[in-house]
């Protein structure tokens, strides 16, 4: 394990394989930063909002934190690799274990997994990607688990010669999904299921608009300098972190799906384009795959988003491509 890291760190050429940074402060979700979070996207997630519900469903007194939420406080927690993060270019495989309770604790831990130099560039420092194994637990259990790929500069004029292979995202099976479901939760009392067929798209006319971008980055830890500081960003504006475009695109996904209890995983999340503070932002959904099992059902659903801007194209520029599986009531 890293003993610390530097300010201003770490960068690319002071990482090695198997290195595990230093972790951030565990952070206890109570009923504020829930309640912050839920004025920033406004998820309609009947069990993150109905205590009576929520208890009928899940046996549980405690309302289940977001899984939004949950994912967005990882993230932030795992950004001591990513501080000085040019972009992030993917997550991968992030299964949400357990469910996360009100109440309940959350902390990260960040493990140093592959990396690969990028193309060097005339007039640009030198950079290279970082894949990284995080695992969040809550109340001392594992949580939440997956990979991301920040792209990280090098404090030298030189690359050190990294090229690992990063692998890639597995095919869609919503088979290995099953084991996540939580046990004993009544869904039935959800209501009804969406009647979604395969490949069927459904595009969310209510559209979106990103504000609050930094005061999101300082509640779950996200210590990524282009997101708060304009000078440390590639483009003209400060960068928004890409989880804030995921939460509103899952507040989006509560609205088109019916019966949704939680969310169990993400296949994969690109980022296909830039985020900025004040823009409109558009969501389109399309189930990809469904699975139907006693008491319950999967949907695979691609998510997209794309920003509206003065000079934006018709249909908006693309700036999200996210698969996630969610958990409904069965189908009558």
């Amino acid at each position: 394990m890293l003993d610390a890291i530097p300010l201003d760190g770490p960068f690319y050429d002071r990482l090695s394989v198997g290195d595990r940074l230093p972790s951030q402060p565990g952070v206890t979700i109570d009923p504020g930063v829930a309640a912050f979070y839920q004025s920033v996207v406004g998820e309609r997630l009947a069990l993150c909002l109905d205590a009576e519900l929520c208890r009928a469903v899940t046996g549980s007194p405690r309302l289940l934190a977001s899984p939004g939420l949950v994912t967005q406080m990882s993230i932030g927690q795992s950004t001591t690799v990513s501080r000085r993060a040019v972009a992030n270019l993917f997550y991968r495989d992030l299964r949400l274990v357990e469910p996360v309770f009100i109440g309940d604790t959350v902390a990260t831990t960040v493990t140093v997994a592959a990396m690969a130099d990028s193309l060097d560039k005339p007039g640009r420092r030198p950079r290279g990607k970082v894949l990284v194994d995080i695992v969040t637990t809550a109340a001392g259990h594992p949580a939440v688990v997956y990979q991301r790929c920040p792209i990280l500069p090098t404090v030298g004029d030189s690359l050190p010669g990294h090229g690992d292979d990063l692998g890639a995202s597995a095919p869609l099976n919503l088979d290995s999904f099953v084991e996540l479901i939580p046990t004993g939760w009544h869904l039935d009392l959800l209501g009804t299921a969406s009647a979604w067929a395969t490949g069927d798209t459904i595009t969310d006319p209510t559209r979106d608009v990103i504000d609050g971008a930094t005061a999101l980055a300082r509640i779950t830890h996200n210590l990524a300098m282009i997101h708060r500081d304009a000078g440390q960003s590639p483009y003209p504006e400060r960068l928004v972190y890409g989880g804030h475009v995921v939460g509103l695109a899952q507040a989006s996904l509560t609205r088109v799906v019916a019966a949704m209890a939680t969310v169990l995983g993400w296949q994969e999340c690109n980022h296909t384009g830039p985020a900025f503070e004040g823009d409109l932002l558009s969501f389109r959904h399309t189930l990809v795959d469904s699975l139907d099992i006693q008491a319950a059902r999967l949907l695979a659903v691609n998510v997209e988003a794309s920003a509206h801007r003065v000079d934006s194209p018709a249909g908006g520029d693309p700036i999200l491509d996210w698969t996630v599986i969610v958990l409904t009531a069965p189908r009558p």
